[in-house]
Formats: structure tokens, sequence, C-alpha cells
């Protein structure tokens, strides 16, 4: 289920699809309290009734959330709309891995 511009999961409005995978879709969104953009994953509607994909998916959140590093992203928020559980984190623009690896080592 593709979120459209404009849709508000709590204080977070989304302004565009970044890209999907088996584990979610990523938008861009704005954060309206804070007045950033930032990432949010949002677990897919079906994934999010199954008990084991939701574990893993705030499993994710929690590992992710405990690291602090350079080259990994920080977690800012976990939360749920509607029944879609959604992970917020910092927006890092440039290219994804797969064009990164095209272009060779």
């Amino acid at each position: 289920m593709e979120l459209s511009a404009g849709t508000k999961l709590g204080p977070y409005e989304i302004t565009r699809l970044l890209g999907a995978g088996g584990m979610g879709e990523v938008y861009r969104a704005r954060d309206l309290r804070l007045h950033r953009d930032v990432a949010v994953k949002v677990l897919p509607g079906s994934f999010s009734r199954d008990p084991q994909r939701l574990q893993r998916f705030e499993r994710e959140a929690r590992a992710t959330a405990a690291l602090n590093h350079p080259n990994i992203l920080a977690v800012y928020d976990i939360g749920t709309h509607e029944g879609l559980p959604y992970i917020v984190s910092e927006l890092l623009e440039g290219s994804n891995f797969r064009t990164a690896m095209a272009d060779g080592p």
C-alpha cells in the first residue's frame, strides 16, 4: 500500500516514496514538530498482522537505535498509525547501494 503525498503518520507528513523492498516502503517525510526532513520506513499492512514480521521490524529499530557510528543512520522514532508500524530515521541523500555497486569497486 503506497502512501500518497500529504498523508500524515503522527507528526510526520509524507512527501514522496523513496523506495520499496522486502521489509517495507521508505518515504521522504517532514517532521512537523522539529521542521526537518526525515525518512519513514513503513511495514506493509499484511506484514504488520504477522507477529514474527512485526517482531523483526521492531528488533531492527531497536538494534539500529542502539548504535552510534557515522556510517549508520540515526533512528529518531518508532510508532504505529492506523495499524501501520513505522520507523523514523535521519534522511541521507545520495545514491543507493545498488547504483554504487554498478559503478564497480
